[in-house]
């Protein structure tokens, strides 16, 4: 079709943009808008998200957009995170600002489910896996503390729909997203009303669901008139869980491919028609999330570029401010497979001293405790990419099929070390990007929505087309075999 202008706001764990991506008919160009960042706010030891301060930076992006482009995108699209969500009152107002994931109220949460229900049971309805940050968990803890917010709630929004509302006034709660909530039976796709009532978790408040690829409707009147964009423009629901969106452009994937979300976490799995749920995906703690087209996207959480972030931040802290060319250039020159962690552990989940935590974690498994900044980065990143191959040998197990390939999209790959560690690692081809696939999943499934592109499938070769993509084959995997042996020896990974 015709030539199309697209908005998609990213919204992610430590920054968001609010991009413009260009169809021409034939390829998507991206340009950034507007950059903010993104991160916890720590009010009396409680971790929130600043939600009005990302309204704010949303509208300037929009505003942007209407000065420098004109007035009639055709269409705006949110994605972020998930998990999170707000609670507002039958007004329509918000109750207090969105708790983040990694705030300390679910600690022990998983536990008190399993004491509640049964890991069993919540698992053979939801398929989902079991991690304290899950919105399950989340609101258990709110009705074991009686928090009087969950009395008065009238709707709760997850985190894209509470902005699609404020754009349109429309509340509803897309696919995507809602699937990470531990909330919805994974073979209806409904929200499993007998599950919440046992667990005596309100579901008056949740409202109906729609699929990636749904016109919520124009712009709220008022809105528009402050941001200057036209009162019909569309406010389209892509995947409005950035993984759905980035697993929605990754390109070439198939029965054969891996694919992994690389950013402050990594989400590695497959795709695949309809859920797995049994005794093996439980033991392993693998999720099966909604995906966009029907499908689901059968993965693992695994915490990703965050050990490296917060590293960072713990430097710059201790007055070493790293830039990431330096700090990779810090780990080539370290020695390799000194110390081995489990990325996941849940020692490394909490902001502060990351690295101090990691070479606790050595001690504690009788290993060396990695001392330098390159020792450490290293020691980050080689256990990544031992984990990712812990992953693809556990999909390998699960579907019955043998995998050629990880296909790597998002920020974490644009490293390229670490992109040859996960080859090496996995004795698997490499293809790294694109980059920004969120964004591109974003735009794909706008320009789906609105007939520009026909099909999902033609959206994902208008992807490849309109990026570079780079290979990585594996070189040497003796000694990763070796060290993957030390991997297991660590634990029970889950």
């Amino acid at each position: 079709m015709s030539k199309a202008d697209f908005i998609a706001v990213d919204l992610g764990a430590s920054s968001g943009r609010v991009l413009l991506g260009q169809w021409d008919g034939e390829r998507f160009s991206l340009s950034e808008l507007h950059r903010f960042t993104n991160g916890p706010v720590t009010v009396l030891d409680r971790l929130h998200w600043d939600i009005f301060q990302l309204w704010e930076e949303i509208k300037t992006g929009l505003r942007v957009y209407a000065r420098e482009h004109g007035s009639a995108p055709a269409g705006i699209g949110i994605d972020t995170w998930g998990v999170d969500y707000v609670l507002l009152d039958k007004e329509g107002t918000l109750l207090g600002n969105p708790f983040h994931y990694r705030d300390t109220r679910t600690v022990g949460g998983v536990e008190k489910l399993d004491e509640l229900v049964g890991k069993g049971r919540i698992y053979e309805s939801t398929g989902i896996q079991f991690l304290e940050l899950n919105t399950l968990t989340q609101l258990s803890s709110m009705v074991g503390a009686e928090v009087p917010q969950l009395a008065i709630a009238d709707t709760l929004l997850m985190m894209p729909d509470a902005f699609n509302y404020w754009l349109t006034g429309v509340k509803k709660t897309e696919y995507t997203n809602a699937s990470t909530t531990q909330m919805l039976n994974a073979k209806s796709r409904a929200w499993d009303l007998d599950l919440l009532e046992d667990l005596a978790i309100p579901s008056h408040f949740l409202p109906d669901i729609v699929q990636p690829g749904t016109v919520l409707g124009p712009l709220h009147a008022s809105l528009a008139d402050e941001v200057g964009l036209d009162p019909a423009t569309p406010v389209i629901a892509p995947g409005t869980h950035d993984t759905a969106s980035a697993v929605a452009a990754v390109p070439h994937l198939d029965e054969k491919s891996v694919y992994l979300s690389s950013g402050t976490w990594s989400l590695m799995g497959v795709e695949v028609s309809e859920p797995i749920i049994n005794d093996e995906m439980l033991r392993l703690n693998f999720t099966n999330e909604g995906g966009v087209g029907g499908t689901i996207r059968l993965l693992k959480n695994v915490a990703g570029m965050w050990l490296l972030e917060e590293s960072r931040r713990q430097w710059a802290r201790e007055g070493k401010n790293l830039d990431w060319e330096t700090l990779l250039g810090e780990v080539q020159a370290a020695e390799p497979f000194v110390s081995i962690i489990d990325p996941d552990d849940a020692s490394f989940n909490v902001p502060g001293d990351l690295p101090g935590a990691i070479r606790a974690f050595c001690e504690k498994t009788g290993q060396a405790q990695p001392k330098s900044v390159g020792a450490v980065a290293r020691c980050c990143l080689e256990s990544l990419a031992l984990k990712y191959r812990w992953v693809v040998e556990a999909v390998e197990r699960l579907t019955g099929k043998t995998m050629d390939t990880v296909r790597i999209v998002g920020g974490g790959s644009q490293n390229e070390l670490l992109n040859q560690f996960t080859a090496d690692a996995c004795g698997k081809k490499v293809v790294a990007g694109p980059v920004e696939a969120t964004a591109l999943g974003n735009l794909m499934m706008q320009a789906v929505a609105t007939g520009h592109i026909a099909t999902i499938k033609e959206g994902r070769e208008a992807v490849a087309r309109s990026v570079e993509l780079k290979e990585f084959e594996p070189k040497s995997q003796g000694d990763w075999d070796e060290a993957f042996e030390r991997f297991e020896r660590l634990g029970a990974f889950e």
